[in-house]
């Protein structure tokens, strides 16, 4: 016996996530759900997209790739960039999407992965709360089902006592669910997903019965590549994704685009001073951050020792962040050395030991003798070596 579903409209408060009145109400929300802080260029899309959408797809798979990369639509609607990268790996990821393969995000830490599956399930489902957020303790029923526990102890296995996953929701509705940090989920955990992936079918056998995904359904899956050897992908569940890797930002000037921007999003949730007063910077945080992690100055002059840390973009956002902070509450407004040097220190010193020899090398061989750098060298000295 099967159970399949129609999908049903999405009920912003279905999850609790967003409060009845979603106009003011929602300007309160610390972190909007992409589907939610781009309402108005999706449904901008929508009303313009003529192109063929795959069943239950919101968008076609061209404006997917707009609403990713930006663009402005016939109509003049600016389209703002989600995600500064290379194209092609845009279009691979939102084909993929489209067939019937799974999708796998893969790269190092704080190269957009989570960002980039939940604005593609936002942009394809409507929908980006379908999500499993993967840990040491996710258990099977997190992707598979639940119970109830006093419904199946009163009336005994039910479908009212079943309580399904996001990832059974999202095959009954079809739509996109996520996964993240695949894995960080245990090797038999994530094996639940090979016959939901392969056979497109969930067996619920305590009732005899099974949920079949309905067109629309696929599943998005993002993966950390430092974490080969934690809990690495069996052969036939990597069979079953194709995987897309989403490499660094090539140029400083993406990386400076792409903190920029995230900052500039972030400060006016939490009423920042504007990022322009601080773009030289975040220039130098995404400098610093670059060198480090290449272990090589700009010019390639120099050699330099890599601390343990991944010194990622995402790091970097955080940094300035944190910086526009101090200049807010502590400062006169305007993001200034002193404002980012703890923040850059204590991205870089993850092991006392190591990595405080590596940035005082940094610190006195590159930062001190640098035209222009006089400030920044001292306000690292004063934030502690």
């Amino acid at each position: 016996m099967s159970v399949s579903a129609e999908p049903t409209s999405v009920d912003p408060r279905r999850n609790g996530s967003v409060p009845a009145d979603t106009g003011a109400a929602r300007t309160d929300t610390l972190r909007p759900h992409a589907e939610h802080a781009f309402a108005d260029e999706l449904t901008a899309l929508v009303a313009q997209d003529d192109r063929p959408r795959p069943a239950r797809w919101r968008l076609s798979p061209w404006a997917v790739a707009t609403y990713l990369l930006g663009g402005t639509l016939p109509d003049g609607t600016v389209i703002t960039p989600k995600y500064v990268g290379p194209r092609r790996v845009v279009e691979v990821a939102v084909t993929t999407l489209a067939t019937d393969r799974a999708l796998l995000l893969l790269g190092v830490p704080g190269t957009a992965k989570t960002w980039v599956s939940e604005h593609l399930a936002a942009a394809v489902s409507g929908d980006s709360t379908l999500l499993v957020q993967g840990t040491a303790g996710t258990p099977e029923e997190a992707i598979r089902y639940g119970w109830n526990y006093a419904r199946l102890l009163a009336h005994g296995p039910s479908r009212d006592a079943l309580v399904p996953s996001p990832v059974m929701r999202a095959m009954a509705e079809g739509r996109t669910a996520r996964v993240e940090e695949l894995t960080r989920i245990p090797a038999d955990v994530q094996d639940s997903l090979i016959t939901i992936l392969s056979e497109k079918t969930l067996p619920i056998p305590e009732l005899g019965q099974e949920v079949q995904a309905v067109r629309g359904f696929n599943l998005i899956a993002t993966a950390n590549d430092r974490d080969r050897g934690v809990n690495e992908l069996s052969s036939a569940l990597r069979r079953r994704f194709n995987t897309v890797v989403l490499p660094l930002p090539e140029t400083p000037e993406a990386e400076v685009d792409i903190v920029t921007r995230r900052v500039e999003q972030i400060g006016r949730s939490l009423d920042l001073p504007a990022v322009p007063d601080g773009v030289d910077e975040i220039r130098r945080v995404v400098t610093v951050f670059r060198e480090l992690r290449d272990g090589v100055t700009a010019d390639g002059r120099t050699k330099l020792k890599s601390p343990s840390g991944t010194l990622s973009t995402a790091e970097a956002i955080s940094v300035v962040t944190g910086g526009l902070a101090l200049a807010a509450h502590f400062g006169d407004g305007v993001l200034r050395a002193g404002d980012v040097a703890a923040g850059v220190l204590g991205a870089v010193v993850r092991d006392p030991a190591a990595d405080r020899v590596v940035w005082q090398e940094y610190l006195e061989t590159v930062v001190r003798e640098r035209d222009g750098w006089s400030d920044f060298y001292r306000a690292c000295r004063e934030a502690g070596v």
